[in-house]
């Protein structure tokens, strides 16, 4: 799997963690949605990492992605930001998976 994080995105994710330490999650996320093929991705900023995380390796520092979930995403994908939408987006070469993403900090109690 590879990921991108374009500039606008790279500078808009480090404006949201401050230099906080924590892990970039990119979270197939499936909680009130009803059904495991109806999740949404997000991006997280969480404390700890799952045994189930797996590192990908990005132009922009490392992004974790759970195993389990990679099912879902695609094999080339792009994090960008539209500052039209003040959204994250994710996008692959042959669609937009996400165009509203969200970012959560996870890290606070």
């Amino acid at each position: 799997m590879e990921i991108t994080i374009t500039e606008a995105a790279a500078n808009k994710i480090s404006e949201k963690t401050a230099n906080r330490p924590g892990y970039l999650k990119l979270k197939y996320d499936t909680k009130g949605t009803g059904c495991v093929m109806n999740g949404v991705t997000a991006l997280w900023l969480v404390n700890e990492l799952d045994e189930d995380d797996q590192e990908i390796a990005t132009n922009n520092g490392s992004v974790y992605v759970e195993k389990s979930k990679t099912v879902f995403l695609d094999e080339q994908m792009k994090i960008d930001f539209s500052e039209a939408s003040n959204t994250f987006q994710l996008k692959s070469p042959g669609q937009i998976l996400n165009g509203r993403m969200s970012f959560f900090d996870k890290t606070r109690s």
